[in-house]
């Protein structure tokens, strides 16, 4: 197939939708098909099949957007219509202006468009401090069923959780529930622990520094904890909340937190030495990084957020902590601690659990998508 995907959001590997993006992309090409990329990364210009369009101004609000790590791009009708000319199918990453242009000269010239559901409606309004206003997250999500998934053969979902969300916002699209995969280079190995890190418990929790990711609570929880002097904790990733956190953390007392965004194979020593993972996301689509952990054996504890599809992969109670209550946390983290026995049994519960999220198997099941949208075969 020939296929190209529009990338509002494209460069540095340091959220889902780049990662999810460039994975999809570097599968296709592997198994043969010619992929065109609409992005405004200017890093890529003069790639082969690489279409660079100029990056959005947005003003005052240039250096906040930059601060979060991405770029938006800027349509331009020209370069768009040399990207889409004589491709199969048009692949749509997200809702924003590029997608959406795309997505209106697809259905001029008759081009089957699919799209992917990769941003909540609060990973928008958490910017402009209305996370939790149900009516402005129902009006964006309705909006975004206007702009992009109303011209969909078929829309990919990472989870039923967020399939089943927006459809009730909206209306019923013909899906396909499909993990973004983990990669296999995510098992158990022996981590020999560095100096540093001798004597003391180590927890990780791996998301962006932003709201509604809610490190917060995890620090707080640390300082409640029983153990907190021996606690150290690493918060892997990157974002416009380091600073507050950093601050929250001194404030706590407690030991000064580990923050890095790292490569695939740093995270996976730091997984593996850690004695326990932590996601206390109040608003998370699928949460990859969880299930990197769990393949790697560690034992989590999530937050039972309504609006996470991550609480579904608990296994137990044991596993979920009451969403933002950093009390009900820390009893949670020193009952792991305390008690490493079961710690070691529910980590072989967990066992095998990430094989249905094995990324080639779930890549292939991407492959077939746009073949059913190129056929004319999509389900709903």
């Amino acid at each position: 197939m020939d296929i190209a995907v529009i990338c509002d959001v494209l460069g540095e590997e340091n959220n889902g939708t780049t990662i999810a993006a460039m994975n999809l992309i570097r599968t296709l090409r592997a198994k043969g098909h010619q992929v065109r990329v609409v992005s405004p990364d200017a890093n890529r210009a003069g790639e082969p099949g690489y279409y660079v369009v100029p990056t959005r101004n947005l003003g005052i609000f240039n250096n906040y957007v930059a601060k979060n790590g991405v770029s938006l791009a800027k349509p331009v009708r020209s370069i768009l219509e040399a990207a889409l000319e004589g491709v199969d199918v048009v692949h749509v990453m997200v809702p924003f202006s590029l997608g959406h242009a795309a997505a209106l000269i697809s259905r001029e010239k008759g081009i089957p468009l699919t799209a992917g559901f990769h941003c909540q409606a609060e990973n928008f309004s958490n910017h402009i401090f209305l996370m939790n206003a149900k009516l402005v997250n129902r009006w964006i999500y309705r909006f975004f069923y206007r702009r992009l998934y109303q011209y969909c053969a078929c829309v990919h979902y990472t989870t039923q959780f967020i399939c089943d969300l927006f459809e009730r916002e909206t209306k019923p699209t013909h899906h396909y529930v499909i993990s973004n995969g983990v990669n296999r280079a995510f098992v158990r190995q022996d981590c020999p622990r560095p100096n540093e890190l001798e004597g003391k418990y180590v927890i990780l929790s791996t998301g962006r520094y932003s709201r509604e990711k809610a490190q917060w609570v995890l620090i707080d929880a640390v300082a409640k904890s029983r153990h907190r002097d021996q606690i150290q904790l690493i918060l892997a990733g990157k974002g416009p909340q380091q600073e507050a956190l950093q601050r929250r953390a001194a404030k706590r007392g407690i030991l000064p937190p580990i923050y890095g965004f790292y490569s695939r194979q740093d995270l996976i020593r730091i997984i593996n030495l850690a004695d326990l993972y932590v996601h206390p996301a109040e608003i998370e689509i699928e949460a990859i990084a969880c299930l990197e952990a769990i393949a790697c054996g560690r034992v989590p504890v999530i937050s039972n957020s309504p609006r996470s599809a991550t609480r579904y992969f608990a296994l137990s109670e044991r596993n979920l902590f009451r969403c933002n209550d950093s009390d009900d946390l820390a009893e949670q983290i020193d009952y792991w601690l305390e008690h490493p026995q079961e710690r070691e049994a529910c980590s072989r519960a967990y066992s095998g659990y990430a094989r249905q999220f094995d990324f080639d198997r779930c890549m292939d099941a991407m492959e077939g998508m746009l073949l059913d949208a190129v056929q004319g075969a999509c389900h709903g």
